[in-house]
């Protein structure tokens, strides 16, 4: 019980400050929580579509307004893929947002909580941070959607997020999300990189795995 108000609480506060944050932007990158402009965007958001194989449904947790949606149609076809959006957010404001930006989507964009949430069909492709969920819970929410948000066989990416550039032999790779991943006990199928819009010594980064047909 004590556990369950816990992670209540932090899920409220963490709706609270993100919905808070992401309304406050005066363009679509912003309201999907990224300060940067057109360029910065697409370098730290785009590879993403680099982990995307074949056609397929796609799901993004933590769709916010619906524009890493959006563009991720357009950079999956440059590649010379089709992909058929869904976004999961657990902001109704920002679902809402979503909703208003892409009416075409509507009934694509779907209110809940990736932890507990009983999807309506599953995904070839899921995209997710662990950060929406506290990090005692990460490893569970990974487990949740190869279980059963994913269709046999479907690529989970995780990403994408930012870290230092790690140099071979490096310990501090030890610390790496992908080494976190797999010490929980999930086989890293793939991963990308490229480097920071500013920073020489940082990364974005994506990671995938793929569940079992």
């Amino acid at each position: 019980m004590a556990d369950e108000i816990e992670d209540a609480a932090w899920y409220r506060e963490n709706r609270v400050r993100l919905t808070a944050a992401y309304l406050s932007g005066d363009n679509p990158r912003a309201q999907s929580g990224h300060s940067g402009d057109q360029d910065h965007w697409t370098q730290a958001r785009s590879l993403i579509a680099d982990g995307v194989d074949r056609d397929g449904a796609f799901l993004d947790i933590g769709c916010a307004n619906g524009f890493l949606l959006e563009c991720l149609v357009g950079w999956v076809a440059a590649k010379g893929h089709r992909i058929e959006p869904f976004g999961l957010d657990f902001s109704p404001e920002l679902v809402e947002l979503a909703q208003k930006r892409l009416p075409q989507w509507t009934d694509r964009l779907f209110l809940g909580n990736a932890i507990d949430w009983d999807p309506p069909r599953r995904y070839d492709f899921v995209r997710t941070g662990l950060e929406y969920v506290p990090q005692k819970r990460q490893a569970e929410l990974i487990q949740r959607i190869l279980e059963h948000v994913l269709i046999p066989g479907g690529r989970l990416i995780i990403g994408t997020f930012n870290e230092a550039k790690a140099q071979v032999g490096d310990p501090s790779s030890d610390h790496s999300t992908e080494h976190l991943i797999k010490s929980w006990g999930f086989k890293i199928s793939g991963r990308l990189e490229r480097p920071h819009f500013r920073d020489p010594n940082v990364v974005y980064r994506v990671v995938w795995i793929d569940s079992r047909l």
